[in-house]
């Protein structure tokens, strides 16, 4: 507690101090807060018994009372499995195609003349503002309309829609310090527009493409309320449907384990998006090497 004190300004009075302990407490109980749920389900996926409590084994660390008897229904079991395929299949899809299509669009929208900024991006953002229940429904009285309902297809392109304004926004944030100068140098030397892109723009805004196609990926792996209502056919179904129907029909601890391994990949995912984040800090200059 000393040493955290010594960042304090030496000027600081008592008041001060109090409050800088006192902050940093309440926001260790908030954290505590946020990720408790984590730290029960995690322990609980090695359950011997098929409860959702913990036994009097566990407790008392006893090694009978854990196994990883859910894990290997998990893997074993067809339906998990096409799940799992069918997450899969889905999320790479949607984000190459999210990619595409927000990169061009932040590239569009970084241009100070271009006409109506404001509304476009308000527009290409609007899947993440309107509540998904809304835009779930709406996705699925058109798809009924043209015969895309319980389809990967039409979860591709609806998980499309949801994880293209991530990409606009990364790759935007991107884009504001990025020296326009360097695209006309490249002009003045003979490049052509498709080779100024390949060779000067790209290589500077890649860490803010890469970080906007993983949130796009986790959105679609960890979507659930639109594949509700377009994915009908068991043999559509993805993980987060999947264990939404698990829950419902059939409770199992399978579903910690299968939970268990969606945060891991959850916080390997948020790794190396920060990764990125600071390596694009350091490509545009704004922090040290």
């Amino acid at each position: 507690m000393s040493q955290s004190l010594t960042s304090l300004p030496p000027y600081a009075g008592p008041v001060e101090k109090a409050w800088y302990v006192i902050f940093r407490v309440i926001c260790a109980f908030v954290f505590l807060f946020l990720i408790a749920p984590i730290l029960i389900i995690i322990p609980l996926s090695f359950n011997a018994v098929p409860y959702f409590t913990f036994t009097s084994e566990m407790l008392a660390f006893d090694p009978a009372g854990y196994s990883t008897r859910w894990y290997e229904m998990f893997l074993t079991d067809d339906r998990w499995m096409n799940s799992v395929k069918n997450s899969i299949i889905v999320a790479f899809f949607a984000t190459l195609l999210a990619t595409f299509l927000g990169t061009l669009a932040a590239l569009g929208l970084s241009r100070s003349h271009m006409p109506a900024r404001t509304f476009f991006m308000s527009v290409l953002i609007s899947p993440m503002i309107v509540p998904l229940i809304i835009t779930a429904a709406g996705i699925y009285f058109f798809y009924a309309t043209v015969g895309l309902t319980d389809s990967l297809l039409g979860i591709i392109l609806a998980h499309t829609a949801l994880g293209t304004p991530f990409v606009v926004i990364t790759v935007t944030a991107t884009l504001i310090g990025f020296d326009q100068s360097l695209t006309r140098a490249s002009a003045m030397l003979g490049a052509s527009p498709s080779t100024t892109f390949f060779k000067v723009i790209m290589p500077l805004i890649l860490p803010g493409v890469i970080s906007g196609a993983l949130f796009a990926f986790v959105t679609s792996f960890d979507e659930v309320v639109v594949v509700l209502f377009i994915a009908l056919n068991p043999e559509e179904y993805t993980i987060p449907r999947q264990m939404w129907s698990g829950i419902r029909e059939q409770i199992s601890p399978a579903i910690l384990a299968v939970a268990t391994c969606l945060i891991g990949l959850s916080i390997a995912l948020m790794t190396v998006i920060e990764l990125l984040r600071r390596r694009s800090e350091r490509l545009r200059g704004m922090t040290p090497q």
